[in-house]
């Protein structure tokens, strides 16, 4: 999937390379969680809450989860940083990404990020750099995880290629180990 992802990608030249961007959070995959029902379980007794859209795309058949126990490390750049001053579209954002050395995220790293990641500060919404999951309605979608007023949340947002984002949003991908 990541070819055809490619192909009607641009890619542009990005200043600088991926070590300017330091190893935000290691998350582990492939744990005890096997589906869809043990993160929604798992989610439940940790008091988070899940969106609809966010349950809507850990149940659909392209939701996977690591037969291996793994870790990966993340790293948290800003479409900004990533060299759009003025915001991009999300098939920008991810040419850039991967040009630099990253990868996608397994979609995994959703619910796994927001079960580790219980101290996420208030207002903090990170969206998981990922291949989307297309809804039951059809929609490509990806995971993001918040903190809003109190609530830690796995949600789901619009994960189209042609959607824009500002030079202040937030993505995740993973940085490979050498």
């Amino acid at each position: 999937m990541y070819i055809v992802l490619y192909n009607y990608l641009r890619v542009t030249t990005i200043k600088g390379s991926k070590m300017n961007f330091p190893i935000w959070k290691t998350v582990k995959l492939g744990t005890d969680l096997k589906n869809a029902d043990d993160f929604r379980k798992a989610l439940k007794k940790a008091r988070m809450v899940i969106s609809d859209w966010g349950d809507n795309i850990l149940g659909r058949p392209d939701f996977s989860v690591s037969e291996t126990e793994m870790e990966v490390d993340l790293v948290n750049v800003s479409v900004g940083e990533l060299g759009f001053k003025q915001g991009a579209a999300r098939r920008d954002i991810i040419a850039k990404a991967l040009s630099i050395g990253f990868e996608l995220c397994p979609n995994e790293v959703g619910p796994q990020l927001r079960l580790q990641y219980k101290d996420q500060p208030k207002a903090e919404y990170l969206i998981i750099g990922m291949e989307p999951i297309t809804d039951s309605d059809g929609d490509l979608r990806v995971f993001y995880v918040e903190r809003g007023d109190g609530d830690l949340w796995l949600s789901g947002l619009s994960g189209r290629p042609d959607d824009v984002w500002n030079a202040v949003d937030r993505f995740l991908f993973v940085r490979p180990r050498k």
